[in-house]
């Protein structure tokens, strides 16, 4: 553990503006808008000291100034370079300020292959590199394609049923494929393999006729078989094409994926030569399944990316494995360095052409219907991969590589990492800017391995890094290293010229034991100068067994006095002082000053440069220059409004850090290595990025993949030069037109409208029925009927008579 002197005085940097916002301080806040003179005195370790970039250490054991007041041990190298004796009271043997140290391993002249060896198309092949944080390398290598160079070729067809005319215009033209690709190289080799699918349903039918004979002369389904061995008898190429028998499945996409992973990692059975340009011709017609599908006919298990083929080349793992991601192929392209050559027909060169952009070192070309133009895409193709070179790292995200070449041309140098337009016999320089910028948290990781190699050929320059991360001064066994040593009391561990401190002691030699000291358990109470404040050492210095250690100045005239830290000689007002600081010094006219001090920028992307690099410094001013890319400008020409910013290269870590959107969200490298932790800087969130905008700073604005203008403003740290964003939290969003509430909303007034007017023709036709109905009521009311009887109505009368009656009984 480190002491608790070390604990304080980091305590008092962080949170009280003691060690650099009193005037004339060496450091102060960047949020603050006051500039930071010298990064270097606030570190309180040599392992701190040297992952700043331009800092140094002196590790001797009384580092004092003249008057024997403490110096701040890590300081700017210039400072201990200095040859003034009033300054430098560090011997230079004591100062720890290693440099990066570059060697060559291995340097093999390139070189065409022969009978006696083998070509060599990259130099050099080996170098070990030893390197401090920020602190960039040049690596220069070459690359010259090899004449002659040998060439793999392995063609993999889709033999399902729609593909039987292209097999046999293959089986025609194979001895013209040959031919063609034995005049671009001697050393040729030629194999070949054919794909249907995985033989489950729903891919194929299991119906157990089917399976014996799918369509009318086609042979069983099968996932991948390996026909021919790469071999240079490629008269034997026709022959295994024309034996191969067609098959037949049900849904339109094949298991082109399983194929193409076999192929890959068989090595052996294969017959893939190391040092040879590996091409796979996959010819197709039909899309590809890929992970994930498998679950379809109720295979689970992903995937695992090794060979599994049988004495007679066919693939057992079919029915047992799902098909391989796009990620896995790409991870098994890069790591056999096997160029990819899609052969597909017109109607599915979209989807391959987006495939190929995700699988490295991979292209595509359309075929005819029936492949009879085969021999002239692979030629084009491989002429199209051979003419150009893109060169690739697998650096993990605590290094960064940037790549710079002027290619074949003698134009000035930029920034790129694949050239075109190349020959056989054209040699590129490029060369590779190397930063470590970061130490790793795990020690075991300071050591480290990576490949700079060109895409598609297995060659490399291998780079054995050490990251100097830590002083040797602080590992045990090397001078400057003591435990429960005499200068720390005998209580801690010496390093690097000061004392570690065990828990139960501090003070700057171990010299405070906690439970002896007389304060009664207020440890500060000494370094206050009464109750009424809190402030120790008025924030000047630091509070050392009760008593005030004040900070010591860069410059070493200016002293910091008092039992509080209260006194000091240079905080005077001397703006009506003596003329020109007296006779001594001048007298009029002394405006100018005698160096260029206050021109070297002291924060930023170019700090300790003068003027920026980008003016010339007179009479203390910067004068700024005019350059192609604009006018810059401020007080140390750090400012060009008119030149391009970094807004678009920003942009993709910015919406992967803060949104995880973009390109870069959700994805690894080869190792597994998350893409956003390889951005070279982290973001700050902030409630409003405009407000963070000053001087130097840029505001930038993307459309995010939601369709929401996002903000950020980048600038750099006014001591470190280290790049810092601020992103705001919040995005702009358009207003969403709500199509499908404007479309029932509309529905639903023509139906209320239509409501309200049956509603009105009903209210109305009630209305209409009800006067009608009282009319009629009231003219039958008033209506007057004659009740009298008729004169000439007489009742009818009937008489009945017996004629057997006489009147007796």
């Amino acid at each position: 553990m480190r002491g608790l002197l070390l604990a304080i005085s980091t305590l008092t940097v962080l949170i009280s503006p003691g060690y650099g916002q009193f005037p004339g301080s060496p450091v102060s806040d960047y949020r603050s808008g006051l500039f930071v003179q010298n990064p270097c005195v606030s570190k309180q370790t040599c392992s701190e000291c040297l992952q700043t970039p331009t800092c140094a250490w002196c590790m001797k054991e009384d580092y004092t100034s003249l008057d024997g007041a403490p110096l701040p041990r890590c300081n700017q190298e210039t400072h201990f370079s200095a040859q003034s004796s009033s300054r430098v009271q560090c011997p230079i043997d004591e100062v720890v300020n290693p440099n990066n140290v570059f060697r060559v391993i291995q340097n093999i002249d390139l070189q065409r292959a022969s009978q006696y060896h083998e070509a060599v198309q990259v130099q050099p092949q080996h170098v070990s590199l030893k390197m401090r944080v920020n602190e960039a390398h040049n690596l220069d290598f070459f690359y010259e394609q090899a004449q002659d160079y040998p060439v793999d070729l392995y063609y993999l067809m889709d033999l399902s049923k729609s593909m039987e005319d292209d097999k046999e215009k293959l089986s025609k033209l194979g001895d013209l494929l040959a031919a063609t690709m034995q005049n671009i190289t001697s050393n040729f080799k030629l194999g070949f393999g054919s794909f249907v699918d995985k033989v489950v349903m729903p891919y194929v039918s299991t119906v157990p006729k089917k399976l014996e004979e799918p369509c009318d002369g086609c042979a069983a389904p099968y996932g991948y078989k390996h026909h021919m061995r790469l071999s240079t008898d490629t008269s034997t190429f026709s022959g295994e094409v024309k034996r191969a028998q067609v098959s037949g499945n049900l849904d339109a996409p094949e298991g082109g994926f399983d194929a193409i992973m076999q192929a890959i990692v068989c090595k052996n059975e294969i017959g893939w030569r190391d040092k040879a340009r590996k091409l796979l011709v996959f010819s197709t017609d039909a899309g590809f399944h890929y992970a994930g599908d498998g679950k379809l006919g109720g295979i689970v298990k992903p995937n695992d990316g090794f060979c599994h083929l049988d004495s007679k080349g066919t693939y057992t793992h079919s029915t047992l494995q799902d098909y391989p991601s796009v990620s896995q192929i790409n991870h098994k392209v890069k790591e056999n360095s096997v160029n990819v050559i899609f052969a597909v027909t017109e109607e599915q060169f979209d989807v391959y052409n987006m495939l190929q952009a995700n699988i490295e070192g991979s292209s595509a070309g359309t075929l005819s219907a029936d492949s009879s133009n085969i021999v002239e895409l692979v030629k084009a193709q491989y002429q199209a991969i051979t003419s150009s070179i893109e060169m690739k790292d697998n650096a993990t995200g605590s290094v960064r590589v940037t790549y710079y070449s002027s290619c074949v041309g003698d134009g000035p140098v930029r920034q790129t990492n694949k050239c075109s337009g190349l020959r056989v016999g054209s040699r590129v320089q490029f060369t590779a800017k190397i930063e470590v910028v970061k130490c790793p948290k795990d020690p075991r990781e300071w050591r480290q391995k990576f490949q700079i190699y060109p895409v598609g050929i297995n060659e490399s320059v291998l780079v054995d890094l050490e990251m100097m991360c830590q002083c040797e001064c602080e590992q045990p066994g090397n001078p400057g290293y003591m435990e429960n040593a005499p200068q720390c009391s005998g209580h801690g561990t010496y390093m690097c010229g000061i004392c570690q401190c065990p828990t139960d002691f501090f003070g700057r030699r171990c010299e405070c034991d906690r439970e002896n000291l007389g304060f009664h358990g207020d440890l500060e109470a000494g370094c206050r100068p009464d109750n009424t404040t809190t402030t120790l050492c008025n924030n000047r210095g630091d509070c050392i067994c009760g008593k005030c250690e004040c900070y010591p100045r860069e410059n070493p005239d200016e002293i910091v006095s008092g039992d509080y830290c209260e006194c000091d000689n240079f905080s005077c007002d001397r703006y009506d002082g003596l003329l020109c600081s007296g006779p001594e010094h001048g007298y009029s006219a002394c405006e100018c000053r005698a160096t260029n001090e206050t021109c070297i920028t002291p924060y930023g992307e170019h700090i300790n440069k003068l003027c920026s690099g980008h003016g010339s410094c007179s009479c203390g001013e910067c004068k700024c220059f005019e350059t192609e890319e604009g006018q810059f400008s401020g007080r140390f020409c750090e400012e060009c409004p008119t030149c391009p910013g970094k807004c678009e290269e920003l942009t993709p870590c910015v919406q992967c850090l803060q949104f995880q959107s973009g390109t870069l969200a959700d994805k690894e490298d080869e190792f597994g290595v998350d893409l956003c932790d390889k951005c070279p800087f982290d973001v700050i969130e902030v409630e409003k990025a405009e407000d963070y905008v000053r001087d130097d700073e840029r505001l930038c604005t993307f459309i995010d993949d939601d369709d929401c203008r996002a903000t950020f403003v980048y600038g750099y740290h006014n001591s470190t030069g280290q790049l810092m964003v601020w992103v705001q939290t919040t995005k702009e969003c358009p207003v969403v037109v709500d199509v499908m509430g404007i479309i029932l909303g509309v529905i639903g007034a023509i139906v209320a409208v239509g409501l309200l007017l049956i509603l009105m023709w009903k209210v109305f036709t009630t209305i209409h029925d009800r006067r009608e109905f009282a009319r009629f009521e009231k003219e039958r009311a008033m209506a007057k009927w004659d009740a009298g009887e008729n004169p000439i109505f007489k009742s009818a009368t009937s008489t009945y008579k017996n004629p057997t009656y006489n009147g007796k009984m």
